[in-house]
């Protein structure tokens, strides 16, 4: 097939890696839906997919990985930078010549017999000045397929392009799927990534976590705008009005049901929606006006099923009846449809599960589904999906909000008291485990803005990074910054906020607290929420105004123990910034007030 562009810098960077892979055909992906429907009746003539019920879920397909494949590996995911102090102390380094040398011996020769696919892909709506360009060469129909609902992929992609050497230069290949040869590396100064012996979609769909946050979040830096791992929601007012909300949570604190709430009965039919522009990845960029601006670089929800069902987050589970690749789930044999934990209370009799052996989920003790088996579907499937979402000029953000797990330590919402100290606030991020993790629980983690795994060079100038944005812009236009804890627990240990679509009660008050509408009462730690102003109508049965109190009471006892978790933190950190050690001190003073 010939070349779908003239761009020299494209093709000599291709025509080098055909020699180091050896493929036996090379085919460009046009993003036409003819060529897309040949991949998908290759990949089922092969096994690599099975095709389901078209009538029940239409164009969607089930794929299953190599049973030691099944997740994102941070051991083996590295920043190959110049020095090991660009990667930072949260980075796993490696010297980028030894890196390459090591790559391509085990990229070499790899894809004799097989096809090339030359993936043109743009992050971000195709020609807006936040996206960014990439090419991924992969030997893998199904990373091909899952890029195609990922990313916008096409000829437009290549033309946007022109000549331009702005493109991020991305090597797949399965090689043995061997997980001791498993690398996932990124060169930032490269715009360079490298994937070999994985077939899972974290460590392949290199637009995902690789390019739209390890080397974004570089390129940002560079270029002064923000890479974030925060979903995008819009929140609709009676009166019309939409305001922006851009979000950071580590993994397992509800990130996706947030971006896709469903408002409560009373606040619903008030005229309250919530329109979501994405559920993972922010990018965010200042406009014209002055006030940052943020789009949603992916064009699909790459998404955990397990717990996903009609009550837990219906927007998701409806994004997935059709368009879909699901990875790593139980196929229900008696209707040709998938199925995983949680979805309903009756599992398959007559089904195979997620390694391929036979399963009956009325009998087995074992799982159907993986705990990280996925969905891929279309943003576009989304019912409350954004009007804005293909928006090349992005949406204005008025609030940023940080969150994690703590039973005790957080308010269900504090506000900080400026841009400096809620880069602070989103700093001390942490959730504490719970039973699902492996080892014990209640042991609190470190994720800094959720970047932890994802940011692409040290995070200490990250930091710095956040700080220079804040000071290049003018105080009244900058979003709020705020935390959230929607998991308090009591003293018997049971959760005291209801959370789910009930979480619309502490973004009302954010956008409230955003517009001047309310007052607040400072806190040690900033400004907390008068209980008055927390709307509980409907939920007074389970929440009520004493545990309301409680649960935005702020004990400065338990926030010593946290500074020397903090400062513990802080001292990776050889570079960490001085407006975050100022403000550390800060909350020393405010707490042996």
């Amino acid at each position: 097939m010939e070349n779908m562009t003239s761009n020299k810098s494209v093709l000599s960077w291709i025509n080098e890696k055909v020699e180091l892979v050896k493929p036996e055909k090379i085919v460009w992906i046009d993003g036409s839906e003819e060529q897309i429907e040949a991949l998908r009746a290759e990949a089922c003539s092969t096994g690599e997919m099975i095709k389901l019920n078209q009538e029940l879920l239409p164009d969607c397909y089930l794929h299953r990985t190599a049973v030691n494949d099944v997740a994102r590996v941070e051991g083996r995911t590295f920043i190959c930078a110049p020095t090991k102090e660009e990667a930072g102390p949260t980075n796993n380094w490696m010297d980028p010549a030894e890196a390459y040398e090591m790559l391509y011996a085990i990229a070499k020769d790899s894809y004799k017999g097989r096809t090339m696919y030359v993936i043109p892909y743009s992050m971000g709506p195709v020609g807006s000045k936040f996206s960014k360009i990439g090419i991924e060469l992969t030997d893998s129909i199904y990373v091909v397929l899952n890029m195609v609902i990922m990313t916008r992929v096409g000829k437009d992609v290549l033309e946007a392009l022109g000549d331009s050497e702005d493109w991020v230069r991305g090597l797949h290949c399965k090689c043995e799927i061997d997980e001791e040869k498993r690398y996932i590396c990124q060169f930032p100064q490269d715009n360079t990534i490298i994937s070999v012996n994985s077939g899972y979609g974290g460590n392949v769909l290199l637009g995902k976590k690789c390019f739209a946050l390890r080397i974004a979040s570089y390129q940002g830096k560079n270029e002064g705008w923000q890479a974030e791992h925060m979903l995008i929601l819009g929140l609709q007012k009676p009166n019309g009005e939409i305001k922006y909300i851009c979000a950071a949570f580590p993994s397992a604190c509800g990130k996706t049901n947030l971006a896709m709430l469903i408002p409560p009965e009373g606040y619903y039919k008030n005229g309250y929606r919530v329109w979501c522009v994405g559920d993972d990845i922010s990018w965010i960029r200042k406009g014209e006006d002055g006030r940052l601006y943020a789009i949603n670089p992916e064009n699909g929800f790459f998404g955990v099923a397990p717990g996903t069902n009609e009550k837990s987050n219906p927007n998701a589970l409806a994004s997935t009846r059709k368009g879909t690749i699901f990875t790593n789930v139980a196929h229900n044999l008696d209707n040709n449809t998938v199925w995983w934990e949680g979805l309903d209370k009756n599992p398959p009799a007559n089904a195979i599960e997620w390694k391929g052996n036979p399963w009956n989920g009325q009998e087995s003790e074992e799982k159907g589904a993986h705990p990280n088996s996925r969905f891929t579907a279309p943003a576009k499937n989304c019912p409350c999906i954004s009007s804005e979402f293909e928006n090349p000029n992005g949406v204005p953000v008025s609030a940023i909000v940080f969150g994690g797990r703590r039973a005790k330590l957080a308010p269900l919402v504090y506000q900080s008291r400026n841009w400096n100290h809620g880069v602070f606030v989103g700093s001390i991020m942490a959730s504490e485990t719970t039973a699902a993790a492996s080892g014990a629980v209640g042991v609190v983690r470190r994720d800094p803005m959720a970047m932890l795994p994802f940011c692409g060079y040290n995070m200490a100038d990250y930091w710095q990074h956040w700080i220079d944005i804040g000071a290049g812009l003018d105080p009244e236009k900058a979003p709020k910054i705020f935390n959230v804890n929607w998991f308090r627990k009591d003293d018997e240990g049971n959760f005291m906020w209801p959370g789910f679509g009930d979480n619309l009660r502490v973004l009302d008050w954010i956008i409230d607290r955003c517009e001047g509408k309310v007052d607040a009462d400072e806190t040690a730690i900033g400004y907390v929420p008068k209980a008055e102003d927390i709307n509980l109508e409907g939920i007074e049965d389970e929440v009520s105004p004493e545990q309301l109190k409680e649960l935005l009471s702020v004990d400065t006892a338990l926030w010593k123990d946290e500074v020397a978790g903090i400062e513990e933190f802080y001292g990776k950190f050889d570079r960490l910034p001085a407006t975050l050690k100022a403000e550390l001190e800060t909350l020393k003073e405010n707490i042996t007030k």
